[in-house]
């Protein structure tokens, strides 16, 4: 998963961005509000907002992501633990809610159970056709064999599952893929679109004429 991480403690920050990379995911790491001002458009499967920043609210942002219909999942990482700021972070536009001190597994965790929902299954496991993905463990199976994925593919693959349904451009999954930093070969995508066809069966991954690619429904 690609995550937008904004938090302003240091220590905090930092071991949590570098935990998430550790658990395969992208993470672009911000301590204020004013620098997140400029990523619009910029695509995320999660959002991972500290209430209280040094130049605003990062519960008002939220309202104002909602309030322009964006629909990336969103959750608030706080020290403020009453009932009622539970209650008000999750109808301001919230999916979860977590109250420091918290444990990076749980937050991992949480993150699984997002991803579940996103890619339209309950159980961890997704079955297409003959295809079998566990995207919590990260292993995938096609008939009873199993297939080894590479990270890179792995981020292909997690990415086009939670947008199942429609067309993926280029350019959005090379983002999901790399975030702020970095950069690809200019064949590079393609290249993991292949192995993952050749992988996984080559009707698994359609290919969207002059738009990019989409997990076959």
């Amino acid at each position: 998963m690609r995550l937008l991480l904004l938090e302003d403690d240091v220590i905090l920050g930092d071991g949590l961005a570098e935990y998430l990379r550790s658990e395969g995911h992208v993470v672009d790491w911000f301590q204020r509000l004013l620098d997140v001002q400029a990523l619009a458009g910029e695509p995320y499967d999660a959002l991972l907002i500290d209430w209280q920043l040094p130049d605003g609210s990062g519960l008002e942002w939220v309202r104002l992501l909602r309030g322009r219909g964006v629909s990336t999942s969103i959750i608030m990482l706080t020290a403020r633990d009453l009932i009622s700021d539970r209650i008000r972070g999750l109808d301001t536009g919230a999916d979860d809610y977590l109250v420091k001190p918290f444990s990076a597994e749980e937050l991992v965790a949480r993150l699984r159970a997002l991803q579940r929902r996103k890619a339209g299954s309950a159980s961890p496991s997704i079955r297409l056709g003959a295809v079998e993905i566990d995207l919590g463990a990260r292993r995938a199976w096609r008939g009873d064999e199993r297939v080894d994925i590479t990270p890179r593919e792995w981020q292909v693959l997690e990415a086009l599952l939670q947008r199942s349904g429609r067309a993926v451009s280029r350019n959005e999954l090379e983002a999901l893929m790399l975030g702020l930093e970095g950069d690809l070969a200019s064949n590079a995508l393609e290249v993991h679109v292949s192995r993952l066809r050749r992988k996984l069966g080559a009707e698994l991954i359609e290919t969207v004429r002059g738009i990019g690619y989409r997990i076959a429904s």
